[in-house]
């Protein structure tokens, strides 16, 4: 037997659809590592990349990208390759790209927004969702400024979990508190989820899937089915289609021998920026 065959296939979930969304790649919070062990690990027929996946608005200001965020687009192109239909959906970071909205490349399609139908036969819509959002559509100087803030807690999160860490205590998330404690995030969400409801139901559909507030959920409003990809810089979450229609949301979650080492020196520097 030659050494080919004796290697084991990989173990793939084959699912009917993927869908993730802010990734904000080329940013120093993207957990891109985590990403692309997600997408090796399954096989679908669609793909959708909702929005926010390369995150313009930081790499006007300097260039990050390392090798892992590189790794996800090859990842991405793979699929394609395979006979994943890959459908990239525009966000608000990756806004530069709407001048291109119904490019086709192969098997990659770049909308700004796209309708899915399920197994089950309802239509939703798949939108990022910032034009849903009255700060980002009508205040963009703010809705910069929340970035960098949003940025700065994420700095005070990795410091906070590394020392978490030293004292054997798990993650916590200082955002998710906040957005779940500060009253008026709690009703930015609800608002948000609103009006995409509303949308919805103007247009025919019976569901949506978005992104843009990095808020991970699936629940009913107003007789809509609202699912939201979450993100790919703190919850690590997608929404997987199984092949029996049913939408599930998942949450990336390592075994404890894999989790990432928090690299102080890293922590550091991020600091000093």
């Amino acid at each position: 037997m030659s050494q080919a065959e004796t290697i084991l296939p990989e173990f793939k979930h084959r699912v009917r659809t993927l869908w993730i969304s802010d990734l904000h790649l080329g940013t120093r919070g993207c957990q891109a590592d985590k990403l692309a062990q997600f997408l090796k690990s399954h096989e679908c027929d669609h793909l959708y990349l909702v929005g926010d996946i390369i995150d313009g608005w930081r790499l006007r200001s300097g260039i990050y990208w390392p090798q892992a965020h590189t790794n996800v687009l090859r990842r991405v192109l793979t699929m394609s390759k395979r006979g994943t239909r890959v459908t990239y959906i525009t966000g608000n970071h990756d806004e530069f790209l709407r001048r291109y909205t119904s490019l086709v490349l192969g098997n990659i399609h770049l909308v700004d927004e796209a309708e899915h139908q399920t197994l089950d036969g309802r239509k939703l819509l798949v939108t990022h969702g910032d034009q849903f959002d009255v700060i980002t559509r009508c205040h963009r100087w703010l809705a910069f400024l929340g970035d960098h803030a949003y940025e700065f807690t994420l700095v005070l999160n990795r410091w906070l979990n590394f020392w978490r860490s030293r004292f054997g205590l798990g993650y916590w998330s200082l955002s998710a508190y906040l957005k779940h404690r500060v009253k008026s995030a709690v009703s930015f969400i609800s608002d948000y989820e609103q009006a995409l409801a509303h949308e919805c139901t103007k247009r025919g559909y019976q569901g949506v899937v978005c992104g843009h507030i990095h808020h991970a959920e699936i629940r009913r409003v107003n007789g809509i089915d609202y699912h939201n990809c979450g993100d790919w810089v703190e919850s690590c979450t997608a929404l997987i289609e199984h092949l029996d229609g049913r939408i599930e949301l998942y949450q990336w979650a390592p075994e404890p021998a894999q989790a990432d080492p928090i690299d102080a020196s890293e922590l550091a520097g991020e600091a000093s920026r």
